[in-house]
């Protein structure tokens, strides 16, 4: 049975990221490298030669998520990956042909059984990226990040401590990794709606009691999309091949000009840093 992530239509946001992870972790954990392909040089960036270096004959440890990365850890090294915006990872029967856009496989050995698979990475657009951390580092890509909106570092007291002397919308503010990592257009959109706040005010002049709203907000959305399986938006299928659920449940993302889920009245639409931001003049201040 292929075990696949379809590609994202938009930007893949945390919790289809965590979808991705506990789908492939079942299927990799645990398994020998036995080799590498690399049928390009370069994805959005040159994939380091480590990669094809030291990856074979090293046993996969575990897979990780920081932000909306991937990491599969191995001791000589961690393999940091992107999906990008087309992106998907397939863990394949170790004979299945190889297609267009299929630019990296990671031959994984048969054990215990089990036949030798194959993880391979499919990237139509090449937005994706396969690069290198050694052990004991961290890759320039994740120093500086903020903290993972589901740790306990993460509340209104954080939110409201780094937003003072803030004027960028509060939705920009939510966005920006460096206060918190992998809430992106759609959780930061459905997240201000449950907790009442507009994206439009200034991140330095909420409350400290409506950032813990929001705080509460976030961590309630992502956790509960993550079970749903993240937002199918048009595509995107986890990894066990099943749609997420959450897509159908979006309250402000996506439904500009609809009634507000709350109050009826037209839904309010723009643009807010650059990102098309939906929400309700009446029920969010």
């Amino acid at each position: 049975m292929a075990i696949t992530t379809e590609p994202f239509p938009a930007m893949p946001e945390l919790p289809e990221v965590e979808t991705t992870r506990r789908g492939l972790a079942p299927h990799v954990e645990g398994r020998r490298i036995q080799a590498v392909t690399l049928r390009r040089p370069d994805l959005r960036w040159p994939i380091p030669p480590e990669v094809a270096r030291d990856l074979p004959g090293q046993r996969i440890q575990a897979v990780r998520r920081r932000a909306k990365y991937l990491l599969m850890d191995t001791e000589a090294g961690s393999a940091l990956l992107h999906l990008g915006m087309s992106g998907s990872l397939r863990v394949l029967p170790a004979t299945t042909p190889v297609t267009a856009h299929d630019h990296v496989d990671i031959a994984l050995a048969g054990e215990r059984g089990h036949a030798g698979r194959v993880l391979r990475f499919n990237d139509p657009r090449r937005f994706g990226s396969l690069l290198w951390q050694a052990p004991g580092q961290t890759h320039p890509l994740l120093q500086g990040l903020g903290p993972e909106p589901l740790s306990d570092a993460f509340d209104g007291d954080y939110l409201f401590a780094m937003s003072r002397g803030r004027k960028a919308p509060v939705k920009t503010f939510l966005m920006d990794q460096a206060v918190v990592v992998g809430v992106g257009n759609i959780y930061a959109a459905e997240s201000l709606f449950r907790a009442g706040i507009s994206p439009l005010r200034a991140a330095g002049k909420v409350s400290r009691e409506r950032y813990a709203a929001l705080a509460d907000a976030v961590k309630a959305i992502l956790a509960y999309a993550i079970t749903r399986g993240g937002t199918t938006l048009r595509d995107f299928l986890s990894p066990d091949g099943a749609p997420g659920y959450f897509e159908q449940e979006l309250s402000a993302y996506g439904r500009g000009g609809e009634s507000c889920p709350r109050c009826g009245r037209p839904m309010k639409q723009a643009l807010v840093g650059q990102r098309t931001t939906v929400w309700c003049g009446y029920c969010q201040r």
